[in-house]
């Protein structure tokens, strides 16, 4: 995709996005994507030549292949929002090969999804494409229903199936998340003696987190916070909802709370306003863009290719890794889902979308 296509996605946002340049948390202090991520970065932490192999794996397939890059195709919708809801758009993805294939027409660096899933497709698949599987969900069947993170799968049925990586979900800020925190920190050890990469999904949820009409869930700080906590049980990749707002804990502590900490300069020279000195923000807390930032690709809508598009312009212009796309992709036919997947790794690997 030119430049020229990518502007026309972004519309009235094109210069705002294309001609940013940061000036809370500079470029110059982050350690942004490249091919030499693992032997510049990882290397040098305590992860085994094992993971180094399978992360490298990981950024050695798919179109962005050697860019530091990557666009990861997530389908574990069939628990986390009912199969029944997730797939009526499209039927086809009742049937697991499907999403795999999805994956490698749409030239993705990985697949993740349900153990059921990648289980019954790994003899097939596995060495084709690397395989993240999710190991705890969040399931809609219980009544009344409730939100929490169990565990699913072992690491050892993903390893036993060819895994390159593991992925897990903590839902910060809830009453159980003290408990998930201990249970992906015992995974993610075991994944990294086995040989696995680690993908978290620092998710907040709490309904306290809705204050004053605003949805503080994608607030800068608060997932910036998350961000902080996913690496420090070490997590090899993070992925976050993309930020819209901020002041998450200034809110939380009217009318005499105390939550958390939080400190004025994150608001007045951290972050600012725009959609990519909030991300940035996001890239920061996590080591400063050492343990690389991906953003979720959200529902799918009305204008999919150009939400998506501009998704992945904040995301790479504030120093993040990719994106993990899933619903705008498999909730339409695969030749579809493969271009819109295409188009967000056009913006990868277009050399006039640079780091603001």
């Amino acid at each position: 995709m030119e430049l020229d296509q990518i502007v026309s996605y972004l519309g009235d946002d094109a210069d705002n996005l294309l001609k940013h340049e940061c000036t809370t948390i500079p470029k110059s202090a982050l350690t942004v994507p490249s091919p030499e991520t693992v032997g510049n970065v990882l290397a040098g932490s305590d992860r085994s030549n094992q993971v180094l192999r399978s992360f490298q794996q990981l950024l050695s397939t798919g179109r962005l292949a050697n860019t530091g890059y990557v666009s990861i195709l997530p389908v574990d919708q069939g628990i986390e929002h009912s199969a029944g809801a997730s797939f009526a758009p499209n039927p086809a993805y009742f049937d697991p090969e499907n999403i795999v294939k999805l994956a490698i027409e749409g030239g993705c660096n990985a697949v993740a999804s349900t153990l059921g899933v990648l289980a019954i497709t790994s003899r097939k698949y596995a060495h084709k494409i690397p395989y993240i599987v999710k190991i705890n969900h969040n399931e809609l069947l219980t009544y009344p229903n409730k939100f929490d993170q169990v565990m699913f799968a072992s690491v050892r049925q993903a390893w036993d199936m060819g895994a390159s990586g593991i992925g897990a979900t903590i839902y910060f800020g809830s009453e159980e998340s003290t408990r998930q925190l201990q249970e992906v920190s015992e995974a993610f050890e075991l994944a990294h003696e086995l040989g696995m990469y680690t993908v978290l999904w620092c998710y907040l949820r709490n309904p306290e987190f809705k204050q004053g009409g605003v949805d503080y869930h994608t607030a800068a700080d608060l997932t910036g916070q998350a961000n902080h906590l996913g690496v420090t049980i070490g997590a090899d990749i993070i992925k976050q909802k993309l930020p819209d707002t901020n002041g998450g804990f200034k809110a939380l502590n009217m009318e005499g709370s105390s939550y958390g900490k939080t400190d004025e300069r994150i608001y007045t020279q951290l972050t600012s306003e725009h959609p990519i000195d909030l991300a940035r923000y996001q890239v920061a807390n996590g080591y400063m863009g050492k343990i690389g930032l991906i953003n979720s690709g959200g529902p799918s809508g009305k204008n999919d290719f150009a939400e998506a598009v501009k998704t992945a312009v904040i995301n790479k212009r504030a120093g993040g890794m990719g994106l993990i796309s899933g619903r705008k992709a498999f909730q339409r036919p695969m030749d579809e889902g493969a271009k819109l997947l295409q188009a967000i790794q056009d913006v990868y690997l277009n050399n006039d979308i640079t780091i603001a």
